[in-house]
């Protein structure tokens, strides 16, 4: 199946409109889309589907409860699929069953390790209080942020774990993982490298990689396309097409018509 990926547009300040890319079968939508959520009118009559995990500023000055099924709804009204720890099953056009698990992740701040995640979280208070978004009345401050992470990693670990025609007795040919946080250190922003501030972005889910062909992700302001190898054989493509703020020179070299293969 030939994807059209997409994140991180921040339609609510940047002068941007989508284009359906020629080709793609789907386009996934990996977060951070527009944070006021009109930007989503943009993607109203998609010729192709559009399935959408959301990303950390799709909640900003939100109740975390309340947005969610708010944004499903708005979403669906545009005939925009959302995937919040869910799955779907898609056939390309050659007949092959591609199972898509979604989850936003959020920060678990554990990156660097445990030692690590006290300074992570520390970090974490700009990023935070740019949201100023609450979860079940509180503060969402980066330990509620962390306690949603591993609910997150908890479905997603499950999920992956099970096989074709368990469960509900669905069948699939390959697994897709879209997450706005990254899965991997591998994934870190070259500009910032490996400081505390990182783990604002990216997760150590490298053990659950080997369940996926492909892991989608957006969230950091720049480009990624790399395999990993796993010890027991085969590989997962790791890929991410955010474009980010064009002033300060994110979206340079971002190419909107880029087909990803799954």
């Amino acid at each position: 199946m030939r994807l059209q990926l997409l994140s991180d547009l921040h339609l609510e300040t940047e002068d941007l409109q989508p284009r359906p890319a020629p080709g793609a079968e789907l386009l996934v939508l990996a977060g951070d889309v527009c944070a006021r959520w009109e930007g989503f009118g943009r993607f109203r009559g998609w010729p192709v589907p559009v399935l959408f995990v959301p990303g950390n500023h799709e909640f900003d000055q939100r109740e975390l409860r309340e947005a969610l099924p708010a944004l499903r709804a708005h979403c669906a009204g545009l005939g925009i699929r959302l995937l919040e720890r869910e799955h779907c099953v898609l056939r390309d056009r050659a007949g092959a069953r591609i199972r898509f698990v979604g989850t936003v992740r959020w920060s678990d701040f554990e990156v660097f390790g445990p030692a690590g995640r006290e300074r992570a979280m520390r970090a974490a208070t700009y990023y935070v209080q740019v949201m100023r978004a609450t979860c079940d009345g509180r503060v969402f401050d980066a330990a509620a942020v962390r306690e949603e992470s591993l609910a997150c990693r908890r479905w997603l670990a499950g999920e992956l774990a099970r096989r074709p025609g368990e469960g509900d007795g669905e069948a699939w040919d390959r697994t897709v993982v879209v997450t706005h946080y990254a899965p991997s250190l591998r994934s870190a922003d070259p500009r910032y490298g490996h400081q505390p501030g990182t783990a604002s972005f990216c997760n150590a889910d490298d053990d659950l990689l080997p369940a996926a062909s492909t892991w989608i992700h957006g969230h950091l302001h720049c480009r990624h396309d790399y395999l990993v190898a796993h010890p027991g054989g085969g590989t997962t493509r790791v890929v991410s097409n955010a474009r980010g703020h064009a002033r300060r020179g994110e979206s340079e070299g971002h190419d909107p018509d880029w087909l990803v293969e799954v």
